[in-house]
């Protein structure tokens, strides 16, 4: 069936975000929100040095490919003005029943049970379009992806092809995705 979108969510420290689909329209929203993270989170989450976000990773993006992509943002009305402040997306090759995940936090919202929550929506969704395994790659330094994937379930491995990677991964349905606080 998958999540239940969209969906209000209440964070640890009070705060509030609706969780929903990503739209076309979000372009600027994930540009703001990557302007708002710092260097060391975009290094974590792309695994490289990253200014900003291209037109054509922009495009990707905010057009998941139907069957084979989805995504998720979280976002805040916060005194009126509509931020995204984090998202999760999996996507998969053609006829694989195994998805890649991939999360970003912008760093004010880091640390307030916003990720593992996402993260859950997330599985939740592979698993009802038909998915078996979820992974991701996630750099040896990431410690906070790292107990978070462990937390959710998840394999911790290292990646044969490059000692700085780690590769999480997880076999879906086993109902222990965390959509708690």
């Amino acid at each position: 069936m998958g999540p239940v979108l969209p969906a209000e969510l209440q964070l640890r420290d009070g705060r509030s975000v609706s969780v929903r689909e990503i739209q076309a329209t979000d372009k600027a929203g994930l540009v703001a929100a990557v302007d708002h993270t710092s260097v060391e989170s975009r290094y974590m989450r792309f695994m490289a040095a990253v200014r900003g976000v291209s037109e054509p990773m922009l495009e990707r993006a905010t057009h998941p490919v139907p069957d084979r992509e989805f995504a998720l943002v979280a976002v805040s009305d916060d005194g009126g003005v509509e931020s995204i402040v984090g998202g999760a997306r999996y996507a998969s090759e053609a006829g694989s029943d195994t998805c890649e995940f991939a999360i970003m936090i912008v760093d004010d919202w880091q640390g307030q049970g916003l990720a593992p929550r996402l993260m859950g929506m997330l599985m939740e969704a592979a698993e009802a379009h038909g998915f078996r395994v979820m992974e991701g790659s996630v750099l040896t330094a990431n410690a906070a992806m790292r107990g978070l994937a462990r937390r959710l379930g998840f394999e911790d491995k290292a990646d044969p092809r490059n000692a700085t990677v780690r590769v999480v991964k997880r076999t879906l349905g086993s109902g222990s995705a965390a959509t708690g606080p």
